[in-house]
């Protein structure tokens, strides 16, 4: 037995001798008389705490311990109590018919939500933390987990827009707070574009939620899209390139246009053996894909130089993105 324990049981048997009358004070008072003090006669607790009550008695033995109810708190052979639920209880100290009684109230466990804001958009995250009147950790629960979901850390996902209600529980003590999740914002630099086939174009997006948006297009024949937004025209013809976030769209029409071709002669005659550059002017500023409807006539490099083969007519084509002109050449001997 500790120094401290020896002290507060010597203290508590003096009082109880001082208050004794003297007509009791004799050699067989402890035997004939028994009776119990203890520390403590009322006392509050929060749930989860531990309590110590010390008990003296007439005879120096050592008391039995009793809770009227261990539910709400239990107490051990030597006098040690742990409060586990709110209400009140009993705790009695006896030896043979002689009782001490500590009433002993614990405390309902209170909990208090903290938030630094209770709106976010979908996509975003909030931490929010709880506070417990007896320290003790909480559990958290969100309902509807559609609109948004909490980790064990009360870490707050938006999933969609709406309403949901967050719960920390301790003890079976609850706090709730309503959190509303609203649409993000999207905002693209262009809503509309115009390319030539093998154009690129960087497309960009500010969203409120600071989230990054993935992309899509809905014709990649036409127009592909990069992780990072970056728009590749393929082919003439119109493609939609959306911007998602969060369930959140906002999109951007591409029109891949088919460009011009000129040349700067329609009709050439060269000799046999001869070469001649045909010029051709691209509006895409791509290069044209050259052929000849008969290469034993004419023939044509990807530069577009024709050289003359035999003596006849042929026609040298430019063609770029569905647009294809000719050029008609004669060879003579």
């Amino acid at each position: 037995m500790s120094s401290s324990k020896k002290i507060l049981i010597s203290i508590l048997l003096c009082t109880a001798l001082i208050f004794l009358p003297a007509t009791q004070l004799q050699a067989d008072t402890f035997d004939t008389i028994p009776f119990v003090i203890i520390s403590e006669y009322n006392t509050t607790l929060n749930i989860g705490d531990e309590f110590q009550i010390y008990a003296v008695t007439s005879n120096g033995s050592l008391p039995t311990f009793k809770s009227s109810n261990s539910k709400v708190a239990s107490v051990s052979t030597y006098g040690s109590i742990t409060a586990k639920s709110a209400g009140t209880v009993t705790i009695t100290a006896k030896i043979n018919k002689a009782e001490a009684a500590c009433r002993i109230t614990v405390r309902k466990t209170t909990v208090d939500i903290q938030a630094s804001k209770t709106s976010i958009e979908a996509g975003e995250t909030l931490t929010l933390s709880a506070q417990t009147s007896n320290s003790s950790p909480v559990i958290w629960k969100s309902s509807p987990k559609s609109i948004a979901v909490i980790d064990e850390n009360g870490v707050v996902t938006g999933k969609k827009p709406g309403k949901a209600t967050i719960t920390a529980t301790a003890n079976k003590s609850t706090a709730s707070i309503t959190i509303t999740v609203k649409a993000p914002l999207i905002s693209l630099n262009r809503t509309s574009l115009s390319l030539y086939r093998g154009q690129t174009f960087l497309l960009s997006a500010v969203v409120s939620s600071k989230l990054t948006p993935s992309w899509r297009t809905n014709k990649k024949s036409v127009a592909t899209v990069a992780e990072n937004g970056l728009v590749t025209a393929q082919k003439h013809g119109t493609a939609i390139i959306t911007a998602v976030v969060s369930g959140v769209t906002k999109t951007c029409t591409i029109n891949v246009r088919q460009p011009e071709i000129t040349f700067d002669t329609y009709n050439i005659t060269i000799k046999k053996g001869e070469q001649k550059k045909l010029n051709a002017a691209v509006s895409s500023g791509n290069t044209p894909v050259w052929s000849s409807s008969n290469l034993n006539v004419a023939s044509v490099d990807a530069s577009g130089n024709i050289t003359g083969m035999q003596k006849g007519k042929a026609y040298v084509y430019a063609a770029e993105d569905g647009i294809k002109i000719r050029c008609t050449v004669n060879i003579t001997e």
